[in-house]
Parts: C-alpha cells; structure tokens; sequence
C-alpha cells in the first residue's frame, strides 16, 4: 500500500484549513486515511502549521513519501533540525529551532477597466 503524507481540507466554504493527514495515495483528498499528523491553517496572520514531529519521523522511516505542498512547509519548519533533536531526547522548545519568515508575495496587478 502505497502511503502519502498530504493535505485534506476542512472548514467552511471559503474558510480553508487542512489537517496534515498520512494517507493510501488511492483514496481521494478528503476521504479516508490513517492518521492524522497535523494542521495548516493558511488564512491565520502568521500562517499556522503544527505536526506532531515524532509521526511524521515514524511514518517518513515506514517509507511514506511527502506531498510537494506538505514538504515545503516542513522545510520552512525546520523540521529535519527539530527530528534530530527530538530524537536526541531533548525538548523542541529549547531547541533554538526558529520557523522561517513567510516570503513576501508581490500584488497582483489590477487589470484595466474596459469602456
């Protein structure tokens, strides 16, 4: 059984969060999956992300394979930095372990009024 470690979204219309969820890569989004390892909310000021560092490592050890979307954020987590102290047995939080800053996003462009 192929696994995957990805987003599933939930909330109310047009009020996205998602759990980060280890799922068979067969079912669909927001269907069944095994466990879930954390959540995403993209809509908070900062963004938040929590995972439970320990189920990620143990599923990324079991051969689970990461979505492109759950990777990125777990590169700007430092969540290699925080497995390896985590698996020392020493506490994230003294960890020095900081998430990186959100990038800065140019505005669209507004589009010309037609007449």
């Amino acid at each position: 059984m192929p696994v995957k470690i990805r987003l599933a979204r939930y909330g109310r219309k047009k009020v996205a969060r998602y759990r980060v969820v280890v799922a068979d890569s067969r079912s669909p989004r927001d269907g069944r999956f095994i466990e879930t390892v954390g959540t995403y909310n993209p809509q908070a000021d900062p963004k938040e992300f929590e995972i439970n560092i320990k189920r990620v490592g143990h599923w990324l050890n079991q051969g689970a394979k990461v979505s492109e979307t759950v990777k990125n954020l777990l590169e700007q987590d430092h969540f290699k930095e925080k497995l390896e102290v985590v698996e020392k047995g020493l506490d994230v939080s003294k960890a020095n372990v900081e998430r990186k800053p959100e990038r800065k996003r140019k505005p669209k462009p507004k589009a010309a009024k037609k007449g």
